[in-house]
């Protein structure tokens, strides 16, 4: 556990934050749950160590500087949000490895939709915030509530997009320590955006059939 990075995640007191930073803290990586309110992110770490048996040294909560301030930085606020937050810490940001699991989705009474972003995806809208950052799409499509509600394995794939090759590679072996996660190279950050929509997809395949299924690419030997 030692060799392990320090991952922060912003917005980590949402669904998808709480779910991940648990999961990749029972992988060994010590982790940072971030929040504009760092005593409900402390409230909701403590309670995912006890829930959980993480250990105690692997997981804390604390505001959204002090999560920026790990090795890998995990964007997880909702897409209003994402401006603001990134706009805020691009200082400790740049030259690290930021990983974008956001997607602009709007529902009705159809269900959800993607929305479109002008910079093409949220993952290139943080590339253009904070441009000295070595930002990598992953973890759209794994379903916040397979994440948190236990420790049983995913059985499922995670899709990384990027054009820094070591910081895809980072992400990469992140994913593959998470329990039944493998992950796979996507291709460049361009390619975020159709990752993006297709969690829409995901999302109406789930309410359908009332299950929370992720995305498994089958021929792929690895």
């Amino acid at each position: 556990m030692a060799d392990m990075s320090t991952v922060g995640v912003l917005g980590g007191t949402g669904p998808q934050g709480r779910g991940l930073t648990m999961r990749l803290a029972l992988a060994g990586y010590r982790c940072v749950i971030g929040s504009r309110d760092p005593l409900r992110a402390a409230t909701i770490a403590a309670g995912l160590r006890e829930d959980h048996a993480v250990h105690s040294d692997l997981l804390d909560g604390a505001g959204n500087d002090a999560a920026a301030a790990a090795e890998i930085v995990v964007v997880a606020v909702p897409f209003d949000g994402v401006a603001a937050t990134v706009e805020s810490l691009a200082d400790s940001l740049a030259g690290k490895v930021v990983v974008s699991c956001v997607n602009r989705l709007a529902f009705d009474d159809s269900g959800p939709r993607p929305v479109p972003v002008d910079a093409g995806s949220a993952a290139e809208l943080i590339a253009e915030l904070v441009p000295q950052a070595r930002v990598v799409g992953a973890f759209h499509h794994v379903p916040a509530g397979r994440l948190g509600r236990s420790s049983a394995s995913l059985d499922m794939d995670v899709l990384i997009t990027g054009d820094d090759d070591a910081a895809c590679e980072t992400v990469r072996e992140m994913a593959d320590a998470i329990a039944g996660v493998r992950g796979v190279r996507a291709g460049p950050l361009r390619l975020t955006r159709p990752l993006e929509e297709l969690t829409a997809v995901v999302l109406t395949v789930n309410r359908r059939y009332k299950v929370a299924a992720g995305i498994r690419l089958a021929g792929l030997d690895q």
